[in-house]
């Protein structure tokens, strides 16, 4: 049995005892074509990278400039004090907030900036996605390594459930960034607000596993952040400049997928500006060959 025969065989049977019980999406969109449009499209790890440091309001009129309707916050520290002027530059011109950057330790209850982000969202009354990122230490048995990260999972799913919010657990690598793993958590979590937000530029060596990891990944995946993708990197490149992206980008098309999709900026030295138009413009040609 070959690896990619492997991988639908198992976690075919993790997703089957999955379903109903992560976050579920609305209608399907009426094609491939509107679902890379423009107002389907998430800007994502413009914050810090953008080499023109924009404030919220420079950053939301940019945003409003390209057409794209939905944003989501990447930040760092210096970033977090800012964030009613982040919300308030949004909603003025009516762009949604998407997601929110949430990485997390083993113990998120102890965390500060995690109370922090908990308690901007209850103030704002923001319902929006938590893309959660831990690394686990790589001890112990595949079932000890899903409960250790089952227990702080759930404890932010019944965070922002609270708030009524998602969660989305994001591949930034390692244990915690391979599907086969995410799809075992959400069973152990068990919570219906809790499904994944992939990210293509954290993927480069799954690119061959595409079509299997797509097929289990879909019943639970909250969002898809997508990049020009070789084997061989560069990490971040912009979409359409690649040499795998639109097949892989055919096999999303093709289903029935329909939630958001994200271009990245992700490059400190390029204007965010620059980095979104030339990910749109890839995107764009890219889309003409879709079915």
């Amino acid at each position: 049995m070959d690896r990619r025969t492997m991988l639908v065989s198992g976690l075919g049977m993790l997703a089957g005892g999955l379903a109903g019980g992560t976050a579920r999406a609305a209608p399907r969109r009426p094609s491939g074509r509107d679902l890379f449009a423009p107002d389907n499209l998430i800007a994502w790890c413009i914050v810090p990278f953008d080499a023109k440091k924009r404030g919220p309001e420079a950053r939301a009129e940019m945003l409003q400039t390209l057409g794209i309707r939905r944003f989501a916050y990447d930040w760092r520290d210096e970033h977090l004090p800012t964030f009613d002027q982040e919300l308030d530059a949004l909603q003025k011109r009516q762009i949604r907030l998407e997601a929110f950057w949430f990485p997390s330790s083993l113990e998120p209850e102890k965390q500060p900036q995690v109370k922090q982000i908990l308690d901007l969202l209850a103030r704002r009354k923001v319902k929006t996605q938590l893309w959660l990122s831990l690394s686990p230490p790589d001890a112990g048995s595949q079932e000890e390594r899903v409960a250790r990260v089952a227990g702080p999972v759930r404890w932010v799913a019944e965070a922002a459930g609270e708030l009524g919010c998602s969660v989305g657990l994001y591949n930034h690598g390692g244990w915690f960034g391979e599907p086969e793993n995410q799809v075992q958590i959400l069973q152990a979590v068990g919570r219906k607000n809790v499904g994944i937000a992939y990210n293509f530029h954290h993927a480069h060596h799954r690119i061959e596993d595409w079509p299997a990891l797509f097929s289990v990944m879909k019943p639970h995946l909250l969002a898809l952040n997508i990049n020009g993708m070789r084997k061989d990197g560069p990490k971040i490149l912009g979409v359409g400049k690649g040499e795998h992206e639109l097949e892989m980008l055919r096999v999303v098309a093709a289903s029935d997928y329909h939630g958001p999709i994200g271009i990245l900026g992700h490059r400190e030295e390029l204007d965010a500006e620059v980095a979104l138009r030339e990910n749109l413009a890839g995107l764009k040609e890219l889309v003409k060959r879709l079915p």
